[in-house]
């Protein structure tokens, strides 16, 4: 630590009962910056354990929705091109929603039908049950995608949070409060 590492003042009274209060707010701040980090990283953790939950799920659910599809192929043939003419607009929509933790926005994704089922009619003289059953697997999994989605956009915008945070509060501890110190 050299010269450069102190504030220069003129020793008064009054410069004494400024820096005394600026030192008082350096470690609010610094207190402060340190809950916000601490509820960052408990939502960052949180946020793991849903992913890593939703991805082991989400092997599962693929082999479910391809061994569906393999079933309704088999027993209604090929119903791509049924499908093909029935999609005039989307059934399943996004919604979007911002959630605020310790101020910072955080996206999340939500999905709802709208409309009735086009395709309810689909594979009914051959094979409608199965068609109809890779339909709600695939529902599924589309939905799981979905929050893993919103799982994964959380977790990048928590981690650049916790960084700049961190940052901060290193940079209080470490440069602010020494300076006010000495």
């Amino acid at each position: 630590m050299g010269a450069g590492d102190r504030v220069n003042v003129f020793p008064s009274r009054m410069i004494l009962t400024v820096m005394k209060v600026r030192l008082k707010g350096a470690q609010k701040g610094h207190s402060l910056l340190k809950k916000k980090s601490d509820a960052l990283t408990m939502k960052f953790r949180t946020t793991l354990k849903k992913i890593i939950e939703n991805k082991t799920v989400m092997g599962d659910v693929m082999k479910a929705v391809y061994f569906s599809l393999a079933e309704a192929a088999y027993a209604a043939g090929d119903i791509s091109q049924t499908v093909i003419q029935n999609a005039d607009k989307a059934q399943n929509k996004i919604k979007f929603t911002k959630d605020n933790v310790a101020g910072v926005q955080l996206t999340n994704f939500t999905m709802h039908t709208e409309g009735s089922d086009v395709y309810q009619l689909t594979g009914l003289g051959k094979g409608g049950q199965t068609v109809s059953r890779c339909k709600d697997t695939a529902q599924k999994a589309i939905k799981l995608l979905v929050e893993l989605a919103s799982l994964q956009t959380t977790f990048i915008t928590l981690d650049e949070a916790i960084k700049i945070t961190n940052r901060r509060v290193n940079g209080i501890e470490y440069v602010i409060i020494p300076r006010f110190v000495k």
